[in-house]
């Protein structure tokens, strides 16, 4: 008989000691809403010690349960996913989520289905990794309430989440200050030369009708004096976001203060919001507005925007009722710590017979990221970039029991490995992009993380 439970928590604003307390875990994470600097933000949602994990590269997946790993051939790592949710079961009472998935999709799962040719990239970090997590901390920052909810399909001896829920009940004060952080940049992203000479490719691919839009982006690298935990609480601190993350795995660390959500899953209604057009943000109060109106009036941004909106109108259309798909949000300016974004929303009912997995199907990777038509950007991106976008550009998910899903795109994303930190930036470009303009906007977006190496 499945013994499912929900029990309050004491509610904090800031979520850090309850996440102390999970560190000691295997895998934790963190799916932290930026409450409330993020200003979109209302969930925060921690966990820890999943009974079932899957991690995938290249076609080869592991498959770890109850202490043993198997190691399979698996062409589609979603259908693996899939069968290890297994049976869909009902929402525990209003919440957001009451156990299931939760991890990452990084940007080079799409050569498991054979879209580009391998390609090696940083040791050890995987296509996906996600678990399955049978319970979770869940905190309403709207309702000033936290919970702590568990499923009951985890098998194991029940003492260990009795154990995590005593500590957590033991919680009795705020967290403190935010550690500083110290690093030294090693690779400053791509020189100008090799920027400028892919942008005048991109621009004859463009011209010749290959495509409409390549999203292109440059890494930057970095050796940090602190571990993931110290450099998460800093970059929260300095880029809070409403779909900021903090996912620690044996093999490394993904740190995102993404802004973007990529696909949202409730009740059958399916969502995603696209992020294109951006601003830097004014020294000035003055100067920030005008950045601001520029960014609303600016007929590149807004045409660049309404083609990600297409594409994603095609790719809903996939998966969704026919007529269904609504756009009820076009080009509006939403403000982040460095920078001002252009945000759209299209909306679908999806179709009988589908559910959240086949959304992500049909939508990976989100056209935000990739470009028009997105099969052959991808393939340009492949050539031009040189270097995979491991999670980058991917998605982390959280997909519960329940069906109901919500998922980032991991811009603003760090990877960590030991004492390295990997981070990209990337932008658009479009037929009339400038080449000084579109590097600038590179760094813009990077401007988060090389602040916390001063």
């Amino acid at each position: 008989m499945t013994e499912r439970l929900v029990t309050r928590l004491r509610y904090w604003p800031d979520n850090r000691h309850y996440y102390a307390q999970l560190r000691g875990l295997p895998w934790p994470v963190w799916l932290d809403s930026g409450f409330p600097e993020s200003g979109g933000g209302r969930y925060d949602i921690l966990a820890a010690d999943p009974y079932l994990t899957l991690i995938s590269r290249d076609g080869v997946a592991t498959r770890g349960l109850a202490g043993e790993v198997e190691q399979m051939d698996h062409s589609d790592p979603l259908a693996l996913l899939r069968s290890a949710l297994g049976e869909a079961s009902a929402p525990i009472a209003d919440l957001p989520f009451g156990g299931g998935a939760i991890g990452f999709l990084g940007y080079d799962l799409i050569r498991s289905y054979g879209v580009m040719p391998p390609r090696s990239g940083l040791a050890e970090w995987p296509d996906m990794a996600v678990g399955l997590y049978d319970w979770a901390v869940v905190v309403d920052h709207a309702r000033q309430r936290s919970y702590f909810v568990r499923q009951g399909r985890d098998r194991r001896d029940r003492s260990s989440w009795q154990s995590v829920l005593r500590r957590l009940h033991a919680v009795s004060a705020a967290a403190g200050a935010v550690p500083e952080v110290r690093g030294t940049l090693l690779e400053s992203g791509m020189p100008y030369a090799d920027y400028a000479r892919n942008f005048a490719q991109i621009q004859r691919y463009i011209h010749d009708g290959d495509c409409y839009q390549v999203n292109f982006s440059q890494r930057f690298k970095a050796r940090i004096e602190c571990d993931a935990w110290t450099l998460y609480q800093r970059m929260r601190l300095e880029n809070p976001a409403p779909y900021g993350a903090l996912l620690e795995y044996p093999f490394g660390q993904l740190l995102s203060s993404s802004p973007e959500q990529f696909l949202s899953l409730r009740h059958g209604r399916a969502q995603t919001r696209p992020i294109k057009g951006t601003r830097p943000r004014g020294g000035s109060a003055i100067q920030d507005l005008a950045l601001r109106a520029q960014l609303l009036s600016s007929e590149k941004d807004r045409a660049e925007n309404l083609m990600i909106v297409d594409l994603l109108r095609n790719d809903l259309g996939r998966v969704c009722e026919p007529g269904s798909i609504e756009v009820p949000d076009l080009f509006r300016v939403e403000s982040f710590a460095t920078v001002h974004h252009l945000v759209s929303t299209v909306t679908g009912r999806l179709r009988a017979g589908q559910d959240a997995l086949d959304l992500i199907a049909a939508c990976f990777p989100g056209g935000s990221i990739t470009g028009a038509p997105k099969r052959r950007a991808m393939q340009i991106i492949d050539e031009l970039e040189p270097v995979r976008r491991e999670a980058y550009c991917g998605n982390i998910i959280r997909l519960g029991f329940d069906g109901n899903l919500d998922s980032s795109i991991t811009i603003r994303t760090l990877l960590m490995q030991h004492d390295m930190a990997y981070y990209w930036a990337g932008g658009g470009i479009v037929a009339d992009s400038v080449c000084d303009a579109e590097y600038q906007e590179s760094l813009d977006k990077a401007a988060a993380f090389l602040r916390l190496l001063d």
